[in-house]
């Protein structure tokens, strides 16, 4: 699992996975959403716009994040 860190409160699910290199753009980042293909925390997201937090994980074809604070 890799670790990203965010110099904000927190960041929005679209722009983390272009963030982190997960997706190379935003269209890329909204299909992957909308497919069901990301999960947080374990769990299906469809929310391009779902809050992440320090602590909360991402993962996206069998490749997973942590965000993290500075």
């Amino acid at each position: 699992m890799e670790t990203i860190t965010i110099q904000t409160e927190f960041i929005k699910l679209d722009s983390f996975l272009k963030f982190c290199g997960a997706c190379g753009t935003g269209g890329e980042a909204k299909r992957a959403i909308a497919e069901g293909s990301v999960q947080v925390n374990g769990e299906g997201c469809t929310q391009r716009g779902k809050k992440l937090f320090p602590g909360d994980t991402v993962t996206l074809d069998g490749r997973s994040w942590r965000v993290t604070a500075p």
